[in-house]
């Protein structure tokens, strides 16, 4: 099974300086960074390294999505951030679940004593907060919802019809994974603290979009 890794970035230069040399060739078929127009040195770290590049024309991480979706090459899709908050060494067990057959392997940082250490009060409880919602409305336990870290079957992820303009594609993806009774796993991994950087996602913004799709999902699926 080929792997293709999507790194999102944008003004990620510090991060992107420590934690992409550990992320070793032979790990994958194909990485490609998708970038939402950096100013502070991602873009040309990106291009002296050699790694393919591709600019999003629209703000927002959907926008990012979809561009990945539409040069992806690998039967397994892992999509990584390169602030610090995905370690890299977890992508050859990530890549081992995903070949037991799953259809989709989330890097949970609550499963098994996991970890993070990114979150604070606000973060911690909507983690824990939309993951239990999404288990008890769908009937399928989860430890984390949230998390950006995961890997997915290509063929899958092209049928599902994700289509949001929101930030919450990942909880479109869970959910009608859910809904359609496919394999979802999990194993644990940290959550290690941001390297540099500012934070984008709003937690405020970002939980009222998640809330929106857990519903809008739910609400067709009993339909």
């Amino acid at each position: 099974m080929k792997v293709s890794i999507v790194v999102f970035a944008l003004n990620e230069i510090d991060g992107m300086k420590v934690i992409m040399p550990r992320i070793k060739r032979e790990w994958y078929d194909q990485l490609i960074i998708v970038d939402g127009n950096s100013t502070d040195g991602t873009i040309e770290y990106a291009k002296e390294y050699g790694y393919d590049l591709f600019m999003q024309k629209e703000k927002g991480a959907a926008a990012a999505f979809r561009v990945a979706m539409e040069r992806v090459t690998g039967d397994i899709l892992i999509f990584f951030s390169p602030d610090g908050n995905s370690i890299p060494e977890m992508i050859p067990p990530l890549i081992e679940k995903m070949k037991e057959g799953y259809d989709m392997v989330i890097v949970s940082r609550y499963l098994d004593g996991a970890k993070s250490y990114d979150d604070d009060i606000v973060t911690a409880f909507g983690n824990r907060m939309f993951t239990r919602l999404i288990s008890l409305l769908f009937g399928y336990k989860i430890t984390d919802s949230l998390v950006m870290y995961r890997a997915f079957k290509r063929k899958i992820v092209e049928e599902l019809d994700i289509n949001t303009k929101y930030a919450s594609w990942g909880t479109q993806i869970l959910t009608r994974l859910i809904k359609r009774n496919l394999k979802i796993g999990e194993i644990p991994g940290d959550e290690p603290p941001r390297i540099g950087g500012v934070r984008k996602m709003s937690p405020i913004k970002n939980g009222l979009q998640e809330l929106y799709m857990i519903m809008r999902e739910f609400i067709k699926w009993r339909e």
